[in-house]
């Protein structure tokens, strides 16, 4: 029988502290037993580190001091913690040398109430929500000023993961955009906040960076393209991508022996955005054999057959797949297991699904800053969650062996 581990605390001691509980209000509430205990434990503590600085106890007598410097009284603080709004004295020394540790001079907010803050501000809420939901959970009045200040760290962990190293080989990097409204200069406008997601060379998940622009278009590209080569990547063996015009090409500029897949998801929705909804089922399942097909050449016969029907009503379909069609079907020299991970941008779809349910919360953000850093503390927390890799991913990385072959790294 596994023998019971001795409480940390006597139960006389606890009783006491209990003799007036007569409801949980008693313990748990403004000015409960757990606040009131948790505030004596710092003075108590900041009472330890005044006697390591002074080198003698409280109260001792005066010829047993080393030095000159002694005890000056107590200054009072209230500090902004989990528990609430909590007074304590904080000691002081007559040359004004002591510097709490525990509670910092000028520090008002406890360990981890910081966090809390930030916390909620990587779900999207506004600086309104979040004082709001301090003040109802809490009991905490927080200016929008202490929010700022409690946020505006996170832009030095921004540029330092912005700026970080990358691999040099990534075997896939999705790269998309998300459009969300940001005040500049006094008006609110549609920004995008461009997207790059690769999968590393052992299958998981990686977010590679997040920039934003007043539109998404090539020469934009062409900018973050470059900075991941900048920032050590030296090879892309499959880039996924919308049909954005300039974008295959702003890819292959950086990376030339890049296979640049489009996004098969991206060129059916503009495929029917003009069709009348009467058609669009049919004419789907009419597309289906196109990007389902088992090679190339079986893919192209299917597109015959779709243009032979459809062209009469809609010629632009077959055109436009046609005008891509180099970028549209190297899916199609992989097995299946691999075409699943790369014929579409399902991967940073479902990103950006997370995101936007993220950004839900917010009509519009007030500038680039307050964007950048509810989007990577999102990003952060959702790379948290992923689990594992891709599945039957050493099925997939033989593949890529074969097709690839000596531009896959030895691991």
């Amino acid at each position: 029988m596994t023998r019971r581990a001795s409480p940390a605390f006597p139960d006389e001691l606890v009783d006491q502290l209990l003799a007036g509980y007569k409801s949980p209000e008693d313990l748990t509430g403004k000015d409960g037993i757990i606040k009131q205990l948790t505030a004596r434990l710092i003075e108590r503590a900041l009472q330890a580190e005044m006697t390591e600085h002074l080198g003698y106890e409280k109260h001792q007598p005066p010829d047993d001091r080393g030095g000159g410097n002694s005890r000056n009284g107590t200054s009072e603080k209230t500090l902004q913690t989990e528990l609430g709004e909590m007074k304590i004295e904080v000691p002081r020394d007559r040359e004004g040398s002591f510097e709490p540790v525990l509670v910092k001079k000028r520090q008002r907010r406890f360990t981890g109430f910081d966090e809390k803050i930030i916390a909620l501000y990587a779900r999207g809420m506004t600086v309104r929500d979040i004082q709001g939901h301090l003040n109802d959970l809490y009991g905490v009045e927080v200016s929008p000023d202490l929010i700022s200040r409690a946020t505006a760290a996170v832009m030095e962990d921004v540029h330092a993961w912005q700026g970080r190293p990358l691999e040099a080989v990534y075997p896939v990097v999705f790269l998309d955009a998300l459009v969300v409204k940001v005040r500049d200069q006094g008006t609110v406008r549609n920004k995008s906040v461009y997207l790059a997601l690769g999968l590393t060379m052992s299958g998981s998940k990686e977010i590679l960076g997040i920039w934003i622009e007043q539109t998404e278009g090539a020469k934009f590209w062409l900018k973050v393209v470059n900075e991941l080569k900048n920032r050590g990547v030296q090879d892309i063996l499959i880039a996924c991508c919308d049909g954005l015009k300039g974008f295959p090409e702003a890819i292959e500029a950086a990376f030339p022996k890049a296979v640049v897949q489009t996004c098969i998801v991206h060129l059916l929705r503009n495929s029917v955005r003009y069709v009348s909804y009467k058609d669009r089922r049919q004419l789907l399942g009419d597309l289906k054999p196109v990007y389902t097909a088992a090679s190339r050449e079986q893919a192209k016969a299917a597109l015959a057959s779709f243009d032979a029907k459809w062209s009469a009503r809609y010629p632009m379909i077959a055109e436009a797949w046609e005008a891509h069609w180099e970028r549209v079907v190297p899916f199609l020299d992989f097995p299946q297991q691999v075409r699943k991970i790369i014929y579409t941008t399902n991967a940073i779809e479902s990103l950006n699904a997370s995101l936007r349910k993220i950004l839900h919360y917010r009509g519009h953000f007030p500038n680039d800053e307050s964007l950048t850093k509810v989007m990577y503390l999102a990003l952060t927390r959702i790379e948290r969650k992923w689990e594992g890799g891709i599945r039957d991913w050493s099925a997939v990385l033989g593949q890529f062996k074969i097709y690839f072959k000596e531009r896959i790294p030895t691991l």
